[in-house]
């Protein structure tokens, strides 16, 4: 029996009325079609304005689609929307509370907004989990930066989703923090939360994610396992040290690019499609340089990142 998606998102447009006179609408999404599966961490990526936030505040709610159509849970987002948002909780990249109610107030006004009876309700359960206890009577605008982005996730879990959404939760914070968010939500995932992520940071991205969508100018233009993913990279890097003083880089059909670093060092980027590493090397001593030592450098999900949303 196949597992039915966390999230179902078919063909869907997003289209914004002209900015100006006689200029055309703006398509923020051309027809997106993918699926998250339920129980992983499911990256989605893309550069600036190429329509992630829309389409989360899409599921969130917040901006109504245009057509196509998008299932929480196995919720229609139009036919049944308050079961459909009671299946998600979003985590924004903006810190949003009121800075006046203690981290516990605020967790229980948003079970009080999700109608969670007084006595069903989780905030100390949650506080203790995103380590926020001991500060549960402190004000809220008194937290420093990670607290606050940890109040935020235990906000986003109050009534009890199946999906957490994580919209840029690391942009901007320091390299401790990111740590502690990400030990958090691979707890949360171990636990049954299936998790969307978007984020900047592609190597995080490679070591969190079962699977990557990646998104660019409004279209979906990969959506694949993330090793697979990793393994379109076309290009590789090999670094070779020769026997005596490089008289310049050593340009060659085979090569993309290829840069003297050091006095005898040479980096060579080649499309692995129309060479292999001997051959690469082979032609390094056909120009008669005799080689010390060669190291190279496996494709990353940066490799790829650009590769597919670069120029051309």
């Amino acid at each position: 029996m196949v597992t039915p998606p966390a999230i179902r998102i078919d063909n869907l447009v997003k289209e914004y009325a002209p900015p100006g006179p006689g200029e055309p609408p703006k398509l923020a999404l051309k027809g997106v079609s993918v699926d998250v599966p339920q129980g992983g961490i499911f990256g989605l990526l893309g550069p600036n304005g190429a329509g992630k936030s829309t389409l989360i505040n899409i599921l969130a709610g917040l901006v109504t689609k245009t057509s196509g159509s998008a299932e929480i849970w196995g919720f229609d987002i139009t036919d049944n929307p308050r079961n459909a948002k009671r299946s998600i909780g979003i985590v924004p990249q903006e810190i949003v509370f009121d800075p006046f109610f203690t981290p516990f107030e605020v967790l229980e006004n948003q079970g009080g907004f999700y109608g969670i009876p007084k006595a069903e309700r989780r905030s100390e359960e949650l506080l203790k989990a995103v380590r926020l206890w001991d500060k549960r009577d402190a004000y809220a605008r008194t937290l420093s930066g990670g607290m606050k982005r940890r109040l935020l996730i235990a906000k986003a879990m109050v009534h009890s989703p199946p999906i957490l959404v994580l919209d840029e939760p690391t942009a901007g914070v320091d390299v401790e923090l990111r740590r502690q968010l990400w030990e958090l939500v691979t707890d949360l995932n171990r636990e049954g939360v299936t998790v969307v992520l978007t984020t900047h940071y592609l190597e995080e991205a490679e070591q969190l994610c079962d699977r990557i969508a990646i998104i660019d100018h409004g279209e979906l233009i990969a959506d694949k396992p993330t090793g697979e993913l990793i393994g379109m990279a076309r290009e590789k890097i090999v670094t070779v040290t020769v026997d005596k003083d490089l008289g310049g880089p050593i340009m060659e059909e085979a090569f993309v690019r290829a840069e003297v670093i050091e006095p005898r060092k040479l980096e060579i980027t080649y499309d692995r499609d129309k060479a292999s590493a001997g051959q690469v090397l082979s032609i390094v001593q056909s120009h008669g340089y005799s080689i010390e030592d060669v190291t190279t450098r496996e494709a990353d999900l940066e490799d790829v990142f650009v590769q597919l949303t670069g120029p051309g």
